[in-house]
């Protein structure tokens, strides 16, 4: 007894001496605050800028309806962004959870500086955790004029960034990943792609097949709203709150610029984008847009607080949009763990006779093996309730690569979050359909009424999950099979799943077992 009351006594004393610990290191090492923080909003667009005029001239805009042109292919999105900013007149505001200081991130980021440089106003709110590298020529960039930098939710002490997570965990969980690029408040892009070579389709090795919608009119108005809500949001701090400027940061940001020319490939990549016929619509305002009713959906940046509503979480608005469905639900993500209620909502819709098709990452095709030990706990039931559930295929080489429409890239891990509705709605977004996208990262998306953009998602279903994908189906014995269709167009048919070795396997069943879902 005397044993376990000292093992006790040490325990609790221990349990002191860290809380103390934790405590003095919150005050040590606490956030500035934000009184002296100046408020700002977004410039409206006019018909004095060219994509203010393309906006504001055609008569759906002034019915409420957005131009709306997909963006499939990584080029060509990161051939958008750099040619909306190039065309910027008055404005720019950029919302990113990872910003990679890579082949394509720098360059972004000096299209943003020249223009600064020609008077237009930059506004660029990054997410701490997703910015490594990048100090120097943020903090140099923030001090320029018409260039200003804040950060969501910053680490509290700069580097190594991860230690803050030992004394400030509950607050750091909590992650901005909203993706948005507006110019003169007349065009956006939203969806899935962060900045980086691996979403732009230049990464040489690891490459992310993801979906982006470029808007112009009423949605970028919205976006703007909704960028300005988290650009003065309690979570946002201004870059020079955390850091001093950097004198050489520009002249780092030009050293690396001039090294990143010099990669292999790149003159070719920069080549074919400025050959786009993309690039060329932009350029010349002729882009052929489908003009459609949208909703934008997000949540309130008052969840970067942990303090949000249930009616300001986005996941109920998409629970709810969701169960409008009325005869079929085809939905995508990258990282899908539905829980108990994402579950009970696809299985109740399959038992209302519902077709409800799933497409996510096979234990081989995924980046994040705890994300397929949280969605493998539930596959079985959306298997049983009736929802037809498919796995993406490991990537093959680039040179068996195969453009999969929205399903993206047969040599690309997928990352795309959408998902069609009754052949006639599209959501296009960042919510990974996921527990930390549920109730602790902030998200956005939008959902457009396009029966073309969904009779293109049915198709990319129907002509490609067969051969890319595998299909987990019960087997007579009443295990789980994989089915598949080889190059050869013969039948494949597994009992175990495919790539899963001993160590992986034991790995996800000891992942899975651990009270961790909510952080996945």
């Amino acid at each position: 007894m005397r044993i376990i009351k000292n093992w006790l006594r040490r325990i609790v004393t221990f349990a002191g001496i860290v809380a103390v610990l934790v405590l003095l290191a919150r005050i040590v090492f606490a956030l500035p605050g934000l009184e002296g923080r100046e408020a700002s909003s977004y410039i409206p667009p006019t018909v004095e800028t060219a994509l203010g005029a393309v906006a504001l001239s055609n008569s759906a805009a002034a019915r409420g309806e957005s131009g709306m042109f997909p963006l499939f292919r990584g080029a060509e999105a990161f051939a958008a962004r750099v040619t909306l900013a190039r065309e910027a007149e008055t404005s720019i505001d950029a919302q990113y959870y990872i910003w990679h200081d890579d082949l394509t991130g720098l360059p972004l980021l000096a299209e943003l500086k020249a223009a600064a440089e020609r008077g237009v106003r930059v506004r660029l709110l990054v997410d701490d955790n997703g910015t490594p590298g990048l100090d120097s020529e943020l903090s140099a960039l923030n001090a320029m004029d018409n260039f200003e930098v804040r950060v969501f939710n910053p680490f509290n002490i700069r580097n190594p960034r991860l230690i803050s997570y030992l004394f400030d965990f509950p607050r750091l969980n909590r992650r901005m990943h909203n993706k948005s690029f507006t110019v003169d408040g007349a065009a956006t892009i939203v969806g899935g792609r962060n900045v980086g070579d691996t979403y732009f389709s230049r990464a040489s090795e690891s490459q992310y097949s993801d979906f982006d919608l470029l808007m112009v009119g009423p949605a970028a108005t919205d976006v703007s709203v909704n960028f300005d809500a988290f650009w003065n949001s309690g979570s946002s701090y201004p870059h020079e709150l955390l850091l001093a400027p950097d004198p050489a940061g520009l002249d780092n940001l030009s050293a690396r610029l001039r090294d990143a020319e010099k990669a292999p490939g790149w003159p070719e990549y920069l080549k074919s984008i400025s050959d786009s016929e993309l690039v060329s619509a932009l350029k010349s305002g002729k882009l052929a847009l489908e003009w459609v009713p949208f909703t934008l959906v997000s949540d309130d940046p008052i969840k970067g607080l942990g303090k949000a509503s249930p009616d300001q979480l986005m996941i109920v608005r998409l629970k709810d949009i969701v169960g409008q469905a009325e005869s079929s639900i085809d939905l995508v993500s990258a990282y899908f763990i539905p829980g108990d209620v994402g579950t009970e909502v696809l299985v109740g819709a399959a038992r209302k006779g519902i077709a409800v098709r799933t497409l996510t990452n096979s234990v081989q095709a995924t980046d994040v093996l705890p994300v397929h030990a949280g969605y493998s706990r539930y596959r079985d039931r959306l298997i049983d309730g009736g929802v037809e559930v498919y796995e993406l295929k490991a990537a093959q080489s680039p040179t068996q690569s195969k453009e999969l429409g929205l399903i993206g890239s047969s040599a690309a891990s997928l990352h795309a979050k959408t998902f069609a509705l009754d052949r006639n709605r599209v959501f296009v977004g960042s919510f990974n359909f996921d527990p930390r996208s549920a109730l602790l990262n902030c998200e956005m998306g939008v959902l457009v009424e396009s029966e073309a953009l969904a009779r293109r998602m049915k198709a990319d279903f129907d002509g490609n999950l067969d051969r890319f994908a595998w299909h987990v189906t019960r087997g007579e014995d009443g295990g789980l099979i994989w089915e598949t269709v080889g190059d050869d167009g013969a039948a494949i048919r597994l009992d175990t799943e495919p790539g899963l070795s001993w160590p992986r396997r034991m790995a996800l069943r000891i992942i899975a077992a651990l009270p961790v879902e909510w952080m996945l």
